[in-house]
């Protein structure tokens, strides 16, 4: 009996011994892959953020844009219900 036991014993740490290997092995790759990447990879652009216009100048204009588009959209989806509902 306790010869198996050590065989087990020795199973399982061959087992733990290859599972340690390998994850040191997939880190150092990782490190090594990502560290060529960084190396060889063209540099972000740069973005600017755009400066904030006031929009008090058109508040008029904007306003009555913004309810047209919301009307087009009211009769869009009107026609699609009654559409739909004609097809049933």
């Amino acid at each position: 009996m306790s010869e198996l036991m050590l065989e087990g014993f020795n199973l399982a740490l061959y087992g733990m011994g290859f599972v340690f290997t390998f994850l040191v092995l997939l880190v150092f790759l990782t490190v090594a892959m990502s560290a060529a990447v960084s190396r060889f990879s063209p540099p972000a652009p740069t973005v600017v953020p755009r400066r904030r216009t006031s929009k008090r100048k058109d508040s008029g204009s904007g306003a009555s844009a913004k309810s047209a588009d919301k009307a087009q959209i009211v009769a869009a989806i009107t026609a699609a219900v009654r559409q739909h509902r004609q097809s049933d």
